[in-house]
């Protein structure tokens, strides 16, 4: 690779199996010599592209060189990338894309924006055709901060790199010491526009990660050998019920769960496990945040929010194109009641039921906890086409809280006949049990168990 001293080669080097990568169009140079562009001083024309492997699996990559020309888009810079999208379309393997570009390159004008709409457009052919993946590590601003965007994740190094469409100092009333709406804080934990946050290193290990978890395309099986035990009991997974980052882990095969989009909605989980060697995407509700010294850092109020309905609705698109068995882990009481939910919850909590109305793939439902109302509903509930629910025993599924319901019903009683009300209620209309006789829980199980029926469960759908 004629650029592997650069950043941009460094990269690809890091990111790839050793040895693997395979550079196309190394010769290329930019064609426009207008305000004195020397073609000679842009070599690659600012973008190394190939492919390459990652644990084995193909890939094809594209990495920005910020050293020339600032890593600029220009006709021939696009023209490379768009063809390693039309070669990933045509073999089905994934697309990387490292980024750390100045943007639209100027000397170009007219063809420049030409070329970025190329890339848009590829990128969109290939949206639910092959995985696509971005990791931002310099400079993306104005016109290329939509390529991140319309790719299915993107990773974003914490220190160096911008995000933007209008840099930070350009909106009104803001700059970017007050607010670096550029940040990798900012875009990931405000504006859920990333997933992934970290150093180089770490951003590249989690690529990897996630690539080895992913099918190559949308006709490919996320499946590898397991060796753990199908039949393990998870015996202290009860206490996870509040924090189900954590319940995932646990029920995970190695305990690996990798989680997507964690410093956004966070009262909404979404990420993938496997499952006997199965690849499985999960969305769990989140009552509690539980950090590694095992406190409680963070504590929600059992109510789902729009921003975490619009992260579900999005991640269960991403498994339904590409074939991801989906497993939702429910514990909500509601819909989070504010002046600013209420002018987003309706349409959210819409998309969300759509999406897994409308998804062709294996769905189980697991309540751990509280199901109620028409967020319940919107959980991969039955009514919704969940092809199978279990329930722990404690759970409690209904129209609201058992207490909330007799006062409801008994408006004027006495405190103690509302009390007597709510615990009939509860045992009659809220119970697993109640649910179970109504046919919409299929199997009320133990918590320690839990493992073991979701893979038999899973095994049984799979086709």
């Amino acid at each position: 690779m004629g650029s592997s001293t650069s950043s941009a080669g460094n990269r690809i080097n890091s990111l790839l199996d050793e040895k693997s990568f395979v550079e196309i169009g190394s010769a290329v140079t930019a064609r426009a010599t207008d305000f004195n562009l020397d073609p000679a001083a842009t070599p690659s024309d600012g973008v190394i592209t190939g492919y390459g492997t990652i644990d084995g699996n193909r890939v094809y990559v594209y990495s920005q060189d910020a050293s020339v020309l600032g890593g600029s888009i220009g006709e021939m810079h696009a023209k490379k990338i768009c063809n390693i999208y039309d070669l990933a379309m045509k073999t089905g393997t994934p697309v990387i894309g490292l980024i750390d570009s100045t943007g639209v390159r100027l000397q170009e004008a007219t063809d420049a924006l030409n070329a970025l709409g190329e890339i848009y457009f590829k990128t969109a052919m290939a949206k639910g055709v092959v995985p696509q993946i971005t990791a931002v590590f310099g400079n993306c601003g104005g016109g290329l901060a939509l390529v991140p965007a319309m790719t299915d994740f993107v990773f974003m190094e914490e220190k160096d790199a911008k995000l933007f469409v209008n840099a930070p100092d350009t909106l009104d009333g803001n700059y970017t010491a007050k607010c670096d709406t550029s940040s990798a804080k900012f875009q990931s934990e405000t504006c859920g526009n990333v997933d992934f946050v970290g150093d180089t290193d770490t951003i590249l290990a989690q690529i990897r990660a996630l690539v080895s978890m992913l099918p190559q395309n949308n006709d490919d099986v996320a499946i590898t050998d397991s060796t753990d035990d199908l039949n393990r009991i998870v015996p202290d997974i009860a206490g996870a019920a509040g924090d189900t980052s954590i319940l995932l882990s646990n029920i995970a095969d190695g305990n690996d769960f990798l989680e997507v989009g964690a410093g956004f909605a966070k009262d909404m989980v979404t990420g993938f496990i496997r499952l006997d060697g199965v690849t499985v995407g999960c969305v769990a509700n989140r009552n509690e945040v539980v950090g590694d010294d095992g406190k409680v850092a963070e504590k929600f109020d059992g109510m789902m929010s729009h921003e975490g309905a619009e992260k579900a609705a999005d991640f269960v698109y991403f498994c339904d194109s590409f074939g991801i068995p989906i497993l939702t882990v429910t514990n909500v009481k509601g819909f989070k009641a504010t002046k600013c939910s209420e002018r987003h919850i309706a349409k959210a909590a819409a998309a969300l039921t759509e999406a897994f109305a409308n998804c062709d793939v294996a769905r189980v439902n697991l309540i751990v906890g509280k199901a109620f109302g028409s967020a319940y509903v919107a959980m991969n509930s039955k009514g919704i086409g969940a092809d199978l629910v279990f329930a722990w025993p404690d759970a409690e599924i209904g129209t609201m809280d058992a207490k909330f319901a007799a006062k409801v019903m008994y408006d004027g009683k006495s405190a103690e006949e509302i009390d007597a009300a709510a615990k009939e209620y509860a045992a009659l209309q809220n119970s697993a049990a109640s649910a179970a006789r109504r046919g919409y829980v299929d199997q009320i199980i133990e918590p320690q168990d839990t493992r073991k029926h979701l893979i038999y469960a899973f095994e049984m759908l799979f086709a």
